[in-house]
């Protein structure tokens, strides 16, 4: 079988010294986001295999392409592999993901219970990513920031439906750890490959690689970032594309539109300066595909040297374009729009969904959304509008440019015109999620069995120094990067320290499907209580049976929806109420759970889910590799680290 592996290229920074802009990486053109591949045993009967947009192979042994949107043929996809419980599949003949087929994948298509069914496809998609410190001129300021590969966002990790990935991450930061979380990802048996330090693996040292190693058992759209304290908000993330099919049909596939706020200010800076004593640190500005304008007339500041860019795209008249829209945002919510362009959404997070249309999609950190717009308004040029929600509806947020995240749809691509329309979206009246009722997954999955409860209650205190910790049932996390709860497993610990802040959870029956239950209640008080929290649990979907604003929960059950509940991986915590969601305990491993807002999950807003402990192993290899990223770990932190842990380590 061939294996196919994807070459990263680093991209080299300018003469100037600035890391390279994604400025000129548009949705119209992503082959401008170079990839160098490699096809290894390339014989003729493996060219079957190949996927339509691999082509370029066939002329030449190395290619530099960009993030194709051409569907692979899956003729050559084999039996799949049962997970867990496997659930009957109703029997499909092969057929091809077309522009009037996207439903299909070969022998399978939207269907399909991606929970229990994975294709095998052979392949292995192997990519080289450098954590490096760079100089970054996104918007026309200056400043230093981290990347992976030299540019922010970092490269596009691409794969299809039931690849294995096999990504090697080296850190090249000349004094700081790191690790990499591949958001959304089930890491389904496979918990040493979710990538939080303190938590799964010990942290990556200076000049150490780590090789992450998994299956794609979902698709669709999602990020890889850092998730070793601050660094994701410095610059550390990129996109990552699992290519399958969808629940509308699409001419084009677009490829990821990333919605970030942006700091002038290095982030850790802020951190110390004011967000860890629960002063809100106003953000600089806002980024749209980590690109935008920034107005330096007038400025004394040296690191204000202009040059930004709108972000901009062009629509054929007629035709109709997926757009991965994902919140990677340090701590803002987003309203997306494009002016006069209706939203066809198809799936949240990694969850396929039964379509609907709307004006706008209101987007929390962490969350995406894929859409389908059709490009049938009259010609001419477009505001795509990023929609920042003020601190009037999503309390401790604050930015100083609010109105500036716009960017640019053309149907003529010659035109530099500013574009003139206006937009009738209507803000939201509370910060919460998209109506949950309009996010019915396709697959159906209803929650049966619930085998036990958890209860938590959010709050925060201030430490003796004058910082202020977000809590959970009174604690806030505090992980040590050198001895990971995964290793404590490993070393049959029998008490985990308190602010680990475990808490176990088992499957009591194996013949049968079963689920937790996890209710957080927003208990916060004072002006605290106002803030909503977008929560991201590692490992899992989870199914929202109840989200309510302005509401304690009354320790009833009649309120939860059990059939037909909206899926995904993140969702609000809502002010002063709560959220009661259900995971499906089939993969053991140590969980993190946490507000996907970086400065509460650095405060401390996070615990973690220890699942089926005894269940939990790993192959020699993968504990060989363990240990040594933490013999590493341990060298350099007890022998040269230059800085002390200030936050969570999360």
């Amino acid at each position: 079988m061939t294996r196919l592996i994807f070459l990263v290229a680093t991209l080299v920074a300018s003469s100037s010294g600035l890391a390279a802009s994604p400025a000129s990486w548009t949705l119209s053109s992503q082959s401008e986001h170079q990839l160098a591949i490699q096809s290894h045993n390339a014989v003729a009967e493996t060219e079957s295999l190949l996927w339509a947009w691999f082509h370029a192979i066939e002329q030449s042994f190395f290619s530099i392409i960009g993030l194709s949107t051409d569907l692979p043929k899956l003729d050559d996809v084999v039996a799949p592999v049962p997970v867990d419980t496997p659930t009957p599949q109703h029997a499909l003949e092969s057929c091809q993901n077309t522009p009037n087929s996207r439903h299909c994948w070969g022998e399978y298509n939207t269907s399909t219970n991606y929970y229990n069914i994975i294709p095998e496809t052979g392949r292995t998609v192997e990519i080289w990513l450098s954590v490096e410190e760079s100089i970054c001129n996104q918007d026309g300021y200056k400043r230093s920031c981290l990347t992976f590969n030299g540019t922010m966002p970092g490269p596009a990790v691409v794969a299809n439906w039931g690849d294995w990935l096999k990504i090697h991450v080296t850190n090249n930061l000349s004094s700081n750890g790191t690790a990499v979380h591949w958001h959304g990802i089930r890491m389904l048996n496979n918990v040493q490959n979710d990538g939080v330090p303190g938590v799964t693996q010990c942290a990556i040292a200076p000049g150490q690689t780590m090789t992450y190693k998994f299956q794609a058992t979902q698709y669709g759209t999602s990020w890889y970032h850092s998730h070793f304290s601050l660094q994701y908000a410095d610059g550390l993330f990129g996109p990552m594309i699992i290519h399958g099919p969808a629940t509308a049909d699409y001419d084009e596939d677009l490829g990821p539109l990333i919605l970030q706020d942006w700091s002038h200010m290095p982030i850790f800076t802020a951190w110390s300066k004011r967000q860890a004593w629960g002063i809100t640190h106003s953000l600089d500005n806002l980024l749209i595909n980590g690109t935008n304008t920034f107005d330096c007339a007038g400025s004394g500041d040296r690191n204000c040297v202009g040059g930004g860019k709108k972000f901009e795209t062009v629509f054929e008249h007629g035709k109709k374009y997926l757009l991965r829209l994902i919140n990677v945002a340090t701590d803002s919510q987003f309203q997306f729009s494009i002016d006069g362009h209706p939203l066809k959404v198809i799936a949240t997070d990694f969850v396929p969904i039964h379509p609907y249309v709307t004006d706008s999609i209101v987007i929390n950190s962490g969350q995406r959304y894929d859409v389908i717009i059709e490009a049938d308004e009259e010609p001419g040029d477009y505001w795509i509008r990023g929609g920042w929600i003020d601190s009037e509806i999503c309390q401790g947020v604050a930015n100083d440019h609010p109105e500036d995240m716009t960017g640019i749809v053309r149907y003529n691509m010659s035109s530099g015109r500013t574009p003139s329309t206006t937009s009738s979206v209507q803000l939201p009246k509370v910060c919460m999620d998209m109506p949950k009722g309009n996010l019915i997954p396709f697959v159906e999955y209803d929650v049966t069995n619930v085998a036990g409860m958890t209860i938590e209650a959010l709050n925060y205190r201030f430490t003796h120094t004058g910082m202020l910790k977000w809590t959970i049932n009174t604690t806030d996390l505090l992980i040590d990067w050198a001895n990971p709860t995964l290793k404590q497993i490993f070393d049959n610990e029998t008490v985990f320290p308190e602010n680990y802040n475990v808490v176990n959870v088992e499957k009591k029956t194996l013949a049968v499907d079963e689920w937790a239950v996890l209710v957080i209640e927003n208990t916060a008080g004072s002006i605290f209580k106002g803030i909503s929290h977008p929560i991201h649990l590692h490992g899992h979907d989870f199914w929202i049976l109840a989200q309510e604003p302005f509401k304690i929960w009354d320790g009833s059950t009649e309120s939860f929806q059990l059939k037909d509940a909206a899926r995904r991986d993140t969702a609000i915590l809502p002010k002063a109420g709560y959220l009661a969601i259900a995971f499906k305990l089939d993969n053991p491993g140590a969980w993190l759970v946490h507000c996907h807002i970086a400065w509460h999950a650095s405060m401390g807003l996070s615990f973690e889910f220890v699942e089926s402990r005894g269940s939990i192993s790993v192959k020699e290899s993968d504990r060989r590799e363990f240990d040594d990223t933490c013999k590493a770990w341990s060298r350099w932190w007890d022998g040269s680290a230059p800085w002390p842990q200030e936050d969570s380590g999360i």
